[in-house]
């Protein structure tokens, strides 16, 4: 005999979640919303600039221009034009502070009236031959690429902060080619064949770049970065105030181990003696190549 059919849960009636006119109706609403929304912050992330992470300045119109900075700059100043010059002020910010700011070498500190009173007593012409030509450790102009008008009044701000009160040189006339150092060289005292006396004073003191003291083993790794030759060797050419010499490895491989990067931090904001950025107007990026430059040298 067949046994009766007995209802189960799999004949029981099926009940959805929409039980309700008013269930349907928002179920029919949030299909159409969702997908139209979800669609919208889509194309919003896609079309939308990503924004750089919290505290970045990569935005700044200061960084951008930094990095589409050109590689290399020309200059172009008129001997005429006073207002082009650099002030005496500037041309020891720029490149003088790096001894005479501790008094490094020797070289007198700026302010320093004891130091610079027997110097000031030589006069300006003195003072002026020495800044073009260089003296003892200091390099032509002190390694830096600045007119003889513009050393000149660098010359006198330092000579005027340690006491002196000497006047501001004389601006070069309008056309005129003869650099300060030909004045600085009739000024003395001239044997009887003055022709061939005044080719040899010439032929002493142009303002050529200064030979490069780095080490033979340098070569290899290609020539020096300007910036290198026109600021950094006054101290690292010769070690002077503490700098690391150039191709010293025992004095670089503690500075080494540190990493490039804390190298760079200290060269840009200064360390010791040595000023922000050794006192140069360099960008972060001409400062990266130069140190990572003097590293390699002493490898």
């Amino acid at each position: 005999m067949t046994a009766a059919h007995e209802p189960n849960e799999i004949d029981g009636p099926h009940e959805g979640p929409i039980k309700t006119p008013k269930q349907l109706i928002l179920a029919v609403l949030y299909a159409f919303v969702v997908p139209i929304f979800g669609i919208i912050l889509l194309v919003m992330y896609v079309t939308t600039e990503h924004r750089p992470a919290a505290g970045s300045d990569a935005r700044e119109a200061k960084s951008v221009a930094e990095r589409i900075r050109p590689v290399g700059t020309v200059e172009i100043k008129d001997a005429s034009d006073v207002a082009s010059m650099k002030t005496g002020e500037q041309v020891y910010a720029a490149q003088c502070t790096a001894c005479h700011a501790a008094g490094a070498l020797n070289a007198p500190k700026l302010g320093d009236a004891a130091a610079w009173g027997p110097r000031i007593k030589t006069g300006y012409e003195a003072l002026l031959h020495s800044a073009l030509a260089g003296k003892n450790q200091m390099p032509p102009q002190g390694g830096g690429d600045f007119s003889d008008y513009e050393i000149g009044r660098a010359v006198v701000y330092m000579a005027n902060q340690g006491g002196g009160k000497l006047a501001e040189p004389a601006a070069p006339a309008a056309g005129a080619s003869a650099p300060a150092t030909t004045a600085a060289a009739s000024a003395a005292p001239a044997p009887a064949v003055a022709p061939a006396a005044a080719t040899t004073v010439a032929a002493a003191t142009p303002p050529a770049a200064p030979a490069t003291p780095a080490p033979a083993a340098a070569a290899d790794a290609g020539a020096p970065p300007a910036l290198y030759t026109s600021t950094c060797m006054v101290c690292h050419g010769q070690g002077i105030a503490g700098a690391p010499k150039i191709g010293d490895k025992a004095a670089w491989a503690p500075r080494i181990a540190q990493g490039v990067d804390a190298l760079v931090a200290s060269a840009i904001k200064g360390k010791g003696a040595m000023p922000p950025k050794g006192g140069s107007t360099a960008s972060d990026a001409e400062i990266k190549t130069v140190v990572a430059w003097m590293v390699g040298q002493a490898k």
